[in-house]
């Protein structure tokens, strides 16, 4: 497991892009629920029911902000996707679920899309690591001499 975790990445170069564009979702969506806690923060925690909304928010922006800037620079990229991996799951299922059971498909599809989206990105990253420029390889490559 750690060998998976910190170990050597079979992602294509490219992954830097994918890597970057999620950490950087995640990282200036985190910053906002801490910039706007009325409507993207502890007010919108509270209107959707989620438990503990003051702890919840500051775990679930702290978590955010953290692993989306570790995915940024490619570091335990791995193991920041797991927190995001949780982090994303609970949002579908607190807000895009009763979506779905009230709206319909097609509204529930379409508010959905980057949540997926951020979803299967953050699997690929997990499946695959950071690529060849991140600071996870310049790790095991330092490590490794």
């Amino acid at each position: 497991m750690i060998n998976f975790i910190f170990g050597e990445s079979n992602a294509p170069v490219s992954a830097i892009l994918v890597r970057f564009i999620t950490g950087y979702v995640f990282f200036v969506e985190g910053i906002q629920k801490f910039l706007f806690p009325d409507t993207l923060g502890v007010g919108r925690f509270i209107k959707i029911g989620i438990p503990f909304p003051h702890f919840m928010v500051n775990l679930s922006g702290g978590a955010e902000i953290i692993c989306g800037a570790l995915l940024m620079v490619g570091l335990f990229t791995r193991l920041s996707t797991i927190p995001l991996i949780i982090n994303i799951t609970v949002a579908i299922i607190s807000t895009k679920v009763p979506m779905f059971m009230n709206k319909g498909f097609w509204p529930a599809v379409h508010e959905s899309r980057l949540d997926f989206t951020m979803l299967l990105c953050l699997i690929f990253l997990l499946m695959v690591g950071a690529g060849e420029i991140s600071a996870d390889q310049k790790l095991i490559h330092k490590t490794a001499e």
